[in-house]
């Protein structure tokens, strides 16, 4: 069985598969398997531009764990979409370097449930975890992902709101 990690960047992400790896599960993450895929640069909106379909169409599962904020548009038996309050994720991408625009784009998706949306419209609803970031420790959401992974605990997902963190322009 393979369960996709995704969530906005921030999110925790790469941390907690580096625990589960420490764990003993194969993860994969994206960024080590994506260059074939790569049509080109965005620099409007700094970003690599990605071929996600014939990626989608070439990529063999695998038991264990895919990591990337796109890892929901891959073939996924489960999915973990990790979230971030919104303020807590604009100062993470700020202490990383992020510019400015940068950090408004990826807080606003995450207010607005981007990859959450983007999951749940592909998958069945016990397919899908939502597990919320905020404040907790790394040992604390792999567990949470373990039990999922491993059938213990329940699909969820639909909870969380963060839309009074979205920015509306005058």
């Amino acid at each position: 069985m393979m369960c996709g990690i995704t969530g906005t960047p921030g999110t925790g992400k790469s941390t907690v598969t580096d625990e589960l790896a420490r764990r003993g599960y194969r993860v994969v993450h994206i960024t080590d398997i994506v260059q074939p895929y790569v049509l080109g640069k965005d620099p409007e909106r700094d970003t690599q531009i990605i071929d996600t379909d014939r990626m989608a169409d070439e990529f063999v599962p695998f038991d264990g764990f895919l990591e990337g904020h796109f890892a929901h548009l891959l073939p996924c038996d489960r999915v973990v979409v990790l979230r971030l309050r919104p303020d807590e994720l604009a100062a993470r991408l700020s202490a990383r370097g992020y510019l400015r625009e940068k950090i408004v784009e990826n807080r606003d998706a995450e207010a607005l449930d981007v990859c959450l949306i983007e999951t749940v419209d592909t998958y069945e609803p016990s397919q899908v975890l939502e597990l919320d970031t905020t404040g907790r420790n790394l040992s604390d959401c792999a567990d949470t992902i373990e039990q999922f992974f491993e059938g213990k605990i329940p699909a969820s997902f639909g909870l969380i709101d963060w839309s009074a963190f979205v920015e509306v322009s005058p």
